[in-house]
């Protein structure tokens, strides 16, 4: 399919190579980021590499949202592999080491003090096969409750203390009688997706959660009653659909809590950055919390890779980039913008909030987190229960036994 976007990309990295011989340290680049908040958080990365080494960086992007990982992918393959990419995908990395073509920051990190500043749970997030492929950006937890905080006092509610998802689904009438939607959800696979997989850690646990989501998941676990109770409580989430939910992003999503015609969200905890775009403060204008009766959270480490196989100059060059990625200041810096947590356990502090606080508490939990899926499981797996969730997001006919079949098909689709 002919994507204009990836092409005019080819067209910019064949520019760059044919120049390469003046410019060998001037890099491409290229991101699945696009609203406001993450474009100034990818900024401070960008203006200070620029600023301190004099390479100039060539950025490109393709909204995750709606093409995952398949643009960066097709780079590959048509020869025009970026220099640095956001990447999610363990079986990426994997790929492109067998191709020479992944970069092991490995050295770099215990050189200049990075590996000890990092949790386990980052550290385990971007080593595979025992190299570290990634360079961590940021840290999310995957799903939990942002609210608005004028909104709760009109409707007379208080989601700081719900205990359980009960004590939520309690509250629901006295917010829509107030005149406000419960719960506010978009319209895209990404978004179905990443519910269900926090439903999923938040409401089964962990021991479930990994036999659903691995390599070859166990599928048994389709017929376990938590699961069952994860689909119908994503199903009662998706009966909350305003009129305007169809092909909603996160972040227009975001924007319909921040103007008060919502309660609250259920999503990434990188909805903080448009609360922080729109000038409104955590404790003041808005409240963040995990899903009521969280049993675990899943952890996302958005994380870059640099193309390996390149010359000395330009390998220097791309270690330039990653130093500065992981730098405290610039990475508490990032983080403020992104709505994410820091990397590493050393950032000043200055920028940091109660949100921020209550994920490195929540990291801090034995056996209370589990990684993203793509870090752990099977890539058409995953792209299958995005597609099964959002399936049932559309259609309100079907029932959770229609749900639990559709992922019994898929399953034997992929891995009979």
């Amino acid at each position: 399919m002919f994507n204009p976007r990836i092409t005019a990309w080819a067209a910019a990295a064949a520019l760059t190579a044919s120049v390469g011989a003046a410019h060998a340290t001037d890099l491409t680049l290229f991101h699945t980021w696009s609203n406001e908040s993450e474009m100034k958080a990818l900024n401070t990365i960008i203006d200070k590499y620029q600023a301190d080494t004099g390479n100039k960086i060539q950025a490109a992007s393709v909204p995750h949202e709606t093409a995952g990982e398949s643009p960066l992918v097709s780079l590959f393959v048509a020869g025009t592999p970026p220099n640095l990419f956001i990447a999610a995908d363990a079986s990426f990395f994997k790929d492109l080491d067998a191709k020479g073509q992944a970069f092991d920051v490995k050295p770099l990190f215990d050189k200049i003090g990075v590996t000890q500043a990092l949790p386990a749970t980052v550290l385990q997030a971007i080593t595979i096969d025992g190299k570290v492929l990634k360079i961590p950006t940021a840290v999310h937890l995957d799903g939990m409750v942002y609210f608005n905080e004028e909104v709760a006092k009109k409707a007379g509610v208080d989601p700081t203390k719900w205990t359980s998802l009960d004590d939520m689904w309690a509250d629901q009438k006295k917010v829509e009688d107030a005149g406000f939607t419960f719960i506010a959800i978009g319209g895209n696979s990404f978004q179905a997706g990443y519910t269900f997989h926090a439903l999923l850690a938040a409401i089964a646990g962990p021991a479930i959660y990994n036999r659903f989501y691995a390599d070859t998941p166990d599928k048994t676990v389709f017929d376990d009653p938590a699961v069952r109770q994860t689909i119908e409580t994503f199903r009662k989430i998706a009966a909350q659909a305003d009129p305007g939910w169809v092909n909603r992003s996160w972040n227009d999503t975001t924007n319909t809590v921040i103007a008060g015609k919502a309660l609250m969200q259920i999503h990434g905890d990188w909805m903080k950055g448009q609360w922080r775009a729109n000038d409104k403060k955590a404790g003041v204008d808005f409240g963040c919390m995990n899903i009521p009766g969280t049993k675990a959270v899943s952890v996302t480490v958005d994380s870059f890779g640099l193309l390996g196989g390149v010359d000395e100059k330009t390998a220097k060059a791309e270690e330039d980039f990653a130093a500065v990625v992981v730098d405290p200041k610039i990475n508490a810096e990032f983080a403020f913008y992104k709505g994410s947590s820091p990397v590493r356990l050393d950032v000043p502090t200055d920028k940091l909030d109660a949100c921020n606080t209550l994920v490195l508490d929540d990291l801090k939990k034995p056996d209370f987190s589990v990684e993203n899926p793509f870090y752990i499981a099977d890539g058409d797996w995953i792209n299958s229960v995005w597609n099964t969730m959002f399936t049932l997001q559309g259609d309100p006919n079907m029932s959770t036994d229609d749900g639990i079949k559709m992922l019994k098909s898929e399953y034997d689709a992929i891995f009979k």
